[in-house]
Parts: C-alpha cells; sequence; structure tokens
C-alpha cells in the first residue's frame, strides 16, 4: 500500500517530465522567412513565395516586398526558380572544407537562424539546407529547395549584411554564379 502510495506519484512525474524535456517536435522545414532592413522586418510565408515561384500568384505581404525590391516578377521568379547544378559529391566536399567552411561562415551573416548566438549555428544549418534541397535525381538545388530544407522554422535574412556584399558584386545573378560555379568549376576539376 505505501509503495503504490510513495513510488506511482513518482513514476507519473518522471513520465511527465520525460514527456516535456526529451519529446521536441521535429521540424522538417523553414515555415517563414524574416527579413531584417535596419530597424525594420517582414515575415514571408515559404509556402507564399514557392507559390509565387511556380505560378506568379502572391499574396498582400509579399506583393509589398516583391514592390520594395524594383525589380520585375519575371526577374524574381527566374532567380527563385533557377536551378543550380551541383552534384552532391561535390557539394558535400566543398561545404566539409576548410574553404567551405570559411564560405559557410560568411553566409550565415546574411542568413542564420533566429537568436543564433554563434557563427557555427549558421554555418551547420546552411550546409543542411544544401545538403537535403539537392535533388537526387538531377543533382540541382534552387532557393525554394533551399528554404525548404532550412532546419528551422525560421530563416533570417539579413538585408544590411547582404548590402555589404552586393556592393563589392554588381548583380545578385552575378553573386549567385560567384558563389555556385566558380568554385564548383575548380573541384571538379580536381
Amino acid at each position: 500500500m505505501i509503495f503504490s502510495k510513495v513510488i506511482f506519484p513518482k513514476i507519473l512525474l518522471i513520465l511527465i517530465a520525460n514527456n516535456l524535456l526529451f519529446n521536441i517536435p521535429k521540424v522538417n522545414s523553414a515555415e517563414e522567412i524574416k527579413i531584417i532592413y535596419n530597424v525594420f522586418s517582414r515575415t514571408i510565408k515559404v509556402n507564399s513565395l514557392k507559390n509565387f515561384a511556380e505560378n506568379g500568384s502572391s499574396t498582400n505581404n509579399l506583393r509589398r516586398i516583391l514592390n520594395s525590391t524594383g525589380s520585375p516578377d519575371v526577374e524574381i521568379r527566374s532567380i527563385l526558380n533557377k536551378n543550380f547544378e551541383i552534384p552532391i559529391t561535390i557539394a558535400s566536399k566543398l561545404l566539409y572544407s576548410e574553404i567551405g567552411k570559411v564560405v559557410l561562415i560568411r553566409i550565415s551573416s546574411i542568413i542564420h537562424p533566429p537568436k543564433a548566438k554563434d557563427q557555427q549555428t549558421g554555418m551547420l544549418a546552411l550546409r543542411s539546407s544544401i545538403l537535403q534541397g539537392i535533388d537526387f535525381k538531377d543533382e540541382t538545388i534552387n532557393l525554394i529547395s533551399f528554404f525548404e530544407n532550412y532546419p528551422t522554422r525560421t530563416v533570417i535574412l539579413n538585408v544590411n549584411a547582404l548590402s555589404k556584399i552586393m556592393n563589392k558584386v554588381e548583380s545578385i545573378s552575378e553573386l549567385l554564379d560567384f558563389f555556385t560555379n566558380s568554385p564548383l568549376e575548380k573541384i571538379k576539376s580536381n
């Protein structure tokens, strides 16, 4: 009798605590992108961005953000849908190399998880998103699949940090070419 009065509540408490502490729901992909510019921020749902990329329709919130870019919808959709060829073996070699770590750390100042206290966290999230986002059939990745495979619910996009890099590069397409084609050609030839 005393055994059940003393032990049963303790076992119940352990089971409840175990469930609360160790039953953390798995995040499969990013649900929103939080764009930060100076003191302002806007949030875009990844699904609405994907819908815009696929068929051109947008929500009012997304439309306001798209209008603020000053770029035509066709150009934005082209960038979102552009497939970059990157074989998984080459991507893995690059992302786990010392040069890859440096590039990922620099990019993690632009794209990172919320409340990331260090660059390592951002680098790991980027690496995971890239490797998970590659389509194994045709060995390509695009921005939508990158965001769909980002390992946190929210992705922070820091426009201030992006602007600093963009001042060194003439266009977004030149930036994308730099980060995708230049390093890959050198690795492919080795």
